[in-house]
């Protein structure tokens, strides 16, 4: 095979510093190079590509979008070859400042409880723990790490599984006494079903008839909600019927503070719970790759 004899790298840092410095014979002198060596690796870094990234005039010069693009992704993967190096010269321990993207009841539930073991097991990382049920876009936000519930979309991120859970139809004691209790689904329609105020990959509550066949029925109620926390607090305090999965809400099953309906018409779906991270193998900074095998350890979804 034939050795191929491209330093990418290099080619991105040049890139990255032209762009900042808008101008190639700034970038040729912050980076001691000739300007004419600075436009032919640009050039050669466009024609591997396939695309124009920057056009030149003899007054600006101008990014184009694409170029603007690559410009990101660059800045983030020098980022990333640094902080690697840093971990390598330090014995790859893990250290920096971990930035974590979660859904509201996993955040509250299951990572708030166990951050500070992690945070005293490896002094030198910091955790940024933002909680949102909205679907964030990881190298938008700048984030290592988000926890993602349910169905996942096709992507380039990497998943690892934390564990799964049977999910329920549940409401109050107080709700049922003073709305009834539903006997089938098709009594959900004459009850408020709390739903999500954003949009999500599946829209209604499954359900299997005496038949065998599946069918759905919307959460079409009066009230809607920004999490699954807020819902199941909505739940607890008699505002309507709400779908939770059992990790969740199984502590109040018990407890009796909410009551499963409809049971002998569930169909046993589960919904999964994963951490998506972007970056694999000996990429992947040592503060992420210990915080997953640590999730791995002390998460229970049961």
């Amino acid at each position: 095979m034939a050795r191929i004899d491209v330093n990418r790298s290099a080619e991105i840092e040049v890139f990255v510093r032209v762009v900042e410095t808008e101008s190639f014979s700034a970038a040729a002198r912050a980076l001691k190079m000739t300007p004419s060596a600075v436009s032919k690796l640009v050039a050669r870094l466009e024609n591997r590509l396939g695309t124009r990234l920057v056009r030149r005039s003899t007054r600006r010069l101008q990014v184009t979008p694409e170029g603007n693009a690559f410009y990101e992704s660059g800045v983030r993967i020098l980022a990333d070859m640094a902080a690697a190096e840093r971990e390598a010269a330090a014995g790859a321990a893990p250290r920096g400042r971990l930035r974590v993207n979660s859904n509201v009841p996993f955040g509250q539930h299951r990572l708030i409880p166990v951050v500070p073991e992690f945070l005293a097991r490896h002094p030198d990382v910091a955790v940024d723990l933002v909680l949102t049920d909205h679907v964030v876009d990881l190298l938008e936000e700048r984030a290592d790490l988000a926890i993602r519930a349910g169905p996942l979309a096709n992507s380039a991120l990497i998943a690892r599984k934390l564990g799964q859970t049977r999910m329920a139809v549940v409401a109050s004691p107080a709700y049922l006494e003073a709305r009834g209790t539903p006997r089938t689904p098709a009594d959900l329609t004459d009850h408020n079903l709390l739903g999500f105020c954003f949009s999500r990959i599946y829209e209604g509550w499954p359900f299997v008839g005496a038949d065998g066949r599946m069918f759905t029925v919307p959460p079409t109620g009066r009230s809607l909600v920004s999490d699954g926390e807020t819902m199941r607090l909505m739940a607890l305090a008699g505002a309507g019927i709400a779908r939770h999965a059992r990790w969740h809400v199984g502590p109040d099953i018990a407890a009796g503070r909410l009551v499963p309906l409809l049971e002998e018409f569930n169909p046993g779906d589960e919904e999964a719970v994963h951490a998506v991270y972007v970056g694999q193998g000996k990429f992947l900074p040592a503060r992420v790759r210990a915080f997953l095998d640590y999730l791995v350890e002390k998460v229970d979804l049961n």
